[in-house]
């Protein structure tokens, strides 16, 4: 990867819909050099794919919660149960396992805070493997982008 990548990669991010005629007007490339450069980064798994941002409150979904979950043992098949069954969840939009005092971190979208009532007692708590979860209401998002600094 090279400056030019860098600068392809940038303009894609802010703009995913861009043209590749202008695309390669912003980089200083000539559209077929910038085709096939794009071609490449798609081939290499840089780029893995194209998507729509949406207004989550204008879809119902206004409430962020972010949810630590700790399993009441850490071994492979729980794991796995868990990772599963978080899989199928379209509430859950993000789910990390990490270090440190608990097991997991879920990222979830839903209505309201009766949503989520719902959602902790007849979806989450019922999961495979869970001993306990804290749930973070978020009040306000300071920061939110999909864009790596590059």
């Amino acid at each position: 990867m090279d400056a030019m990548d860098a600068r392809l990669l940038r303009a894609l991010q802010a703009d995913g819909r861009i043209t590749n005629q202008a695309l390669a007007a912003q980089c200083g490339l000539s559209p077929a050099a910038c085709f096939d450069r794009v071609k490449r980064l798609r081939a290499s798994g840089v780029i893995t794919g194209y998507t729509t941002l949406l207004d989550p409150a204008k879809l119902g979904r206004a409430l962020m919660i972010f949810v630590e979950v700790l399993l009441d043992r850490t071994s492979d098949d729980v794991f796995a149960a868990f990772a599963a069954h978080v899989e199928r969840l379209p509430e859950v939009l993000e789910c990390h396992m990490v270090a440190g005092g608990f097991d997991y971190l879920l990222k979830v979208r839903v209505a309201d805070m009766a949503a989520y009532r719902v959602f902790l007692g007849s979806t989450l708590v019922d999961l495979p493997g869970i001993r306990e979860t804290r749930t973070y209401a978020v009040l306000e998002e300071v920061k939110a982008t999909t864009q790596l600094p590059i």
